[in-house]
């Protein structure tokens, strides 16, 4: 095979991809439904809020791929968060039951194969890398049979009608010039500071937390920071893509600190849908950039104290 028609191979199963996965999250969106807010705590919902994690490597997954497991932990039923290879299951010492479907994930890279190195060498050129894509099927540990204890072992319910004091020491951890005040929530990106009303504006704490996470996110774009695209004025395109970013993110986020994700700007799913419809790679790239995002605040934890924060590379599609 031609290195030509390999990648317009691997071209046309990304573009499949994106469709397949753009063409999901549109239909949630329509049904209004935002596929990172699920209804964690209540009947419908049996998994404890968490990140989806590899149970073998204990990695947690990222980018759109949190996506796609929350929504199947929930579709599905599920009781936990973590999951598996089919091989990953065998190397345990347990195995998927009989008939048990998976759930795909993915993972996307670059690479540059050794005659396209060497034809570059020879003419002076620079190696054109070629994109590829893997699709990893996993299974959640409920559907499997023999894994050791601590393997499906299930986390507690976290209690997420309160406030939490790690989300508070993590926002100041961040540095970033927060202000308390007001009667409206914002990130000024000129000024760089996030002004966010008193608790006591909200009718449920909790929900200062999620609001001040979402802010936070967008923060995180400044040039100083993650250096993302904060230009775009509000009713554009731009203005649509930033707010689909920290509303992921501010989601990550949540999870990962024990509060339930909600839908901060649920006036924006027009214009979200709008975006979507136009390019099916924009749901990727955004849950790649709000991984970003989530990773470079979480790096502030108390608990990571000593390692400076840094911006993971993510192409959004990655498995653990």
């Amino acid at each position: 095979m031609s290195r030509y028609t390999e990648r317009a191979r691997t071209g046309q199963d990304r573009a499949g991809l994106y469709a397949e996965i753009t063409d999901k999250i549109i239909a949630e969106l329509e049904a209004g439904r935002a596929p990172w807010v699920q209804p964690w705590g209540t009947i419908a919902a049996k998994a404890p809020l968490s990140m989806p994690k590899n149970a073998s490597t204990q990695r947690c997954y990222t980018g759109i791929n949190v996506l796609i497991l929350w929504g199947a932990v929930i579709e599905h039923g599920f009781a936990g968060q973590s999951w598996l290879t089919f091989r990953q299951a065998l190397s345990l010492g347990g195995h998927v039951r009989k008939g048990e479907r998976g759930t795909i994930v993915v993972y996307a890279d670059r690479f540059t194969p050794d005659d396209e190195r060497r034809r570059a060498a020879e003419v002076g050129e620079e190696a054109q890398a070629i994109p590829f894509l893997k699709r990893f099927t996993v299974f959640n540990t409920a559907q499997c049979e023999g894994l050791p204890d601590q393997i499906t072992a299930t986390a507690p319910p976290v209690e997420t009608d309160l406030v939490l004091p790690q989300a508070e020491a993590l926002i100041r951890a961040t540095g970033v010039d927060f202000r308390i005040g007001g009667e409206r929530a914002f990130y000024d990106p000129r000024h760089d500071f996030v002004r966010v009303p008193p608790p006591q504006a909200y009718f449920e704490p909790i929900n200062w937390h999620r609001t001040a996470l979402h802010e936070i996110s967008h923060a995180s774009g400044h040039p100083s920071r993650l250096n993302r695209d904060l230009t775009g004025s509000f009713g554009s395109k731009k203005y649509a893509s930033e707010e689909l970013i920290a509303e992921i993110s501010a989601a990550y986020l949540c999870a990962s600190l024990g509060i339930a994700p909600t839908v901060r700007h649920a006036d924006y799913i027009g214009a979200w849908l709008e975006v979507l419809r136009e390019d099916n790679r924009a749901i990727v790239r955004a849950a790649s950039a709000a991984s970003k995002a989530a990773d470079y605040i979480l790096g502030f934890r108390s608990d990571t104290a000593g390692a400076a924060p840094a911006a993971v590379a993510h192409d959004g599609m990655q498995a653990a």
